[in-house]
């Protein structure tokens, strides 16, 4: 049994740094003045529920009498990788990019500036957390957030 959670211990950490060396493309900081926003909430709401998926094969597979611990590692780095690319997709995109820093003597568009910053810091502070347990109760807080940054964002 021993050698058995070694093994899985090992898997888990040659993976994830193996992940977390491979390079990821941003969008670009040109300005290239080419912005798909529809298509960043979109890909974030696919990531959210991936991870979704992931945390109940995980919750699954933990339960079984007999478990495949190749399958658990498996859906480990897949929920890491995608909680990595919600966090990248917030932070390149939107707040490097997207997310203008207001004057604060403009109290109306630095109120909503704020707001954005504040959904977006909560977005990627869910995603952390997403990574570090399978509780299903951090994909509602992102799935709420993110509805709500949508709103915010696109004026709604």
């Amino acid at each position: 049994m021993k050698t058995k959670k070694l093994l899985l211990t090992t898997t888990l950490t040659v993976s994830l740094l193996f992940f977390s060396i491979a390079s990821v493309k941003a969008h670009c900081e040109i300005p290239c003045g080419i912005y798909g926003d529809s298509l960043r909430i979109s890909l974030l709401y696919e990531h959210i529920e991936t991870i979704e998926k992931s945390m109940n094969k995980l919750n699954e597979l933990s339960a079984a009498e007999d478990e495949d611990y190749h399958m658990i590692v498996r859906w480990v780095i897949n929920k890491e990788e995608h909680a990595k690319e919600l966090q990248y997709i917030v932070s390149q995109y939107f707040l490097h990019q997207r997310i203008v820093i207001k004057d604060i003597a403009d109290t109306e568009a630095y109120n909503k500036y704020i707001e954005q910053l504040t959904l977006m810091h909560k977005l990627l502070v869910y995603a952390m957390k997403s990574k570090q347990t399978t509780d299903l109760m951090y994909i509602e807080k992102m799935r709420d957030t993110l509805h709500s940054f949508e709103h915010a964002y696109f004026d709604e």
